[in-house]
């Protein structure tokens, strides 16, 4: 038998069926016979989420049978991709026809429906997460329904459906607004943890995109601020393969990935690794096309908790989370990640009618997280927080409810779309109810 393991190790799952449908129709055909034999299906991307939002209960989908570029509307300045496209197959054929996303994460194997399922977003911009930057989608329903939607076609489904979280049906194709192919000047620099935190709102009012990780146990920052540039495509100016070798495989994967080792087997050590790895990065300039600054390459396998808290009181909540770190026993061998994004009108994401802050936490992935994840979660729930639907959190319909204006449309499109719960597994019956 198959068993669906997600990127990180950290949840696996055992489905009856495994198919690898290439078509619409065969979707329809999969979920028809699921909801006549009262089963559940589940239609995976590449595992990078770290909770269990994708995994199969009797029936797996597999999506590479549904990848590539639909269509290309330049008067209109959209792409249609199948939903499976992985994000780094994406910004390739976007680039060879001179076109980019306007903003993405920084892991580029997501395929295109978990990643906008689950709210993935960036840093800054006029959108930060993928599904604010979404034209239409296409999806099968719980009743084997193809229904097409957008700001004109089914407004209210495209609404709701932008970050579904695999609840209201398969995606099988998504339209997303697109620009012209663009040059970022990239600027990356270590700081002091107090420069870094009385710089901040100028740094993020100067740049387009701002990106901090802290240290643990240290004063160390490193921070990457990213500007758009006039240039155009080809007057970018790189870093030598050398250089970016150097920078963003050897250092941040291989010797990070080494001294993670290390912390694992003597905790103790972990402060003072620590403070090595964050004077480990040198102060660099360079300018290259978005999605090759936007992404960096992950081979250090990890598991992480992301929250949005308002943002507003962030940088008094990231104080409040160093605070209790310091009073702690924990060894936190991963940088904390900060983010800023713009509010948006998608009603389960993250950043809905909100500037938000986002604070992620990580370990390396072989690392009990629960005590380090556990004793920040009350801290960020309490600020207002959001967890990422795809990164480890704990809360449940109960508690998130509250922390979403629009959790009861949510939930009254779920019993619309997917009245059987052909859709359903263990994680959604927690964050969603039964």
């Amino acid at each position: 038998m198959t068993t669906w393991r997600n990127w990180s190790g950290l949840e696996e799952a055992t489905p009856r069926e495994v198919e690898t449908p290439r078509s619409v129709d065969a979707v329809v055909d999969v979920v028809r016979r699921a909801r006549e034999a009262r089963t559940t299906v589940k239609m995976t991307g590449t595992g990078h989420s770290f909770t269990a939002i994708a995994a199969p209960e009797h029936t797996l989908l597999l999506p590479p049978g549904l990848d590539g570029v639909l269509a290309v509307d330049r008067a209109a300045m959209t792409v249609t991709v199948r939903a499976g496209t992985v994000l780094k197959d994406l910004n390739l054929a976007l680039e060879r026809l001179g076109l980019s996303l306007h903003n993405m994460g920084d892991i580029a194997e997501q395929t295109m429906a978990g990643a906008t399922s689950t709210g993935t977003h960036g840093t800054g911009g006029t959108a930060a997460g993928l599904a604010a930057q979404l034209a239409g989608l296409e999806l099968v329903t719980g009743t084997g329904e193809v229904v097409r939607a957008s700001a004109e076609e089914n407004p209210d489904v495209f609404e709701t459906a932008r970050v579904g979280l695999g609840a209201l049906g398969i995606l099988t194709s998504l339209t997303f607004h697109v620009e012209p192919l663009f040059v970022i000047e990239a600027h990356e620099q270590p700081m002091s943890w107090d420069e870094a935190l009385t710089s901040y709102d100028d740094m993020v009012e100067a740049a387009h995109h701002v990106d901090m990780y802290w240290f643990p146990h240290t004063d160390r920052m490193v921070v990457k601020q990213n500007v758009r540039t006039d240039l155009a495509p080809g007057e970018q100016e790189p870093p030598s393969r050398l250089a970016a070798w150097w920078e963003d495989d050897f250092v941040s994967n291989t010797v990070f990935g080494g001294l993670c080792r290390i912390g694992s087997r003597a905790p103790g050590l972990v402060p003072r690794i620590n403070r090595v790895a964050g004077r480990a990065l040198s102060e660099r300039r360079y300018s290259d096309l978005a999605h090759r600054v936007f992404v960096s390459p992950r081979r250090v396998r990890f598991r992480e908790m992301e929250y949005a808290v308002p943002r507003e009181v962030g940088l008094d909540v990231l104080r409040e989370c160093r605070r209790a770190i310091e009073a702690s026993d924990w060894r936190i061998a991963f940088p904390v990640e900060i983010r800023t994004a713009p509010a948006d009108d998608v009603p389960m994401s993250t950043s809905y009618g909100r500037d938000s802050f986002y604070l992620a936490f990580h370990v390396p992935h072989d690392t009990d997280h629960r005590a380090y994840f556990g004793g920040l979660e009350p801290i960020l729930r309490e600020a207002g927080g959001r967890p990422h639907w795809g990164k480890v959190h704990t809360r449940s319909a109960a508690d998130l409810a509250p922390a979403y204006d629009r959790f009861e449309d949510f939930l009254a499109m779920r019993d619309r779309l997917d009245p059987d719960r052909v859709f359903a597994n263990p994680y959604l019956r927690r964050v969603l109810g039964p």
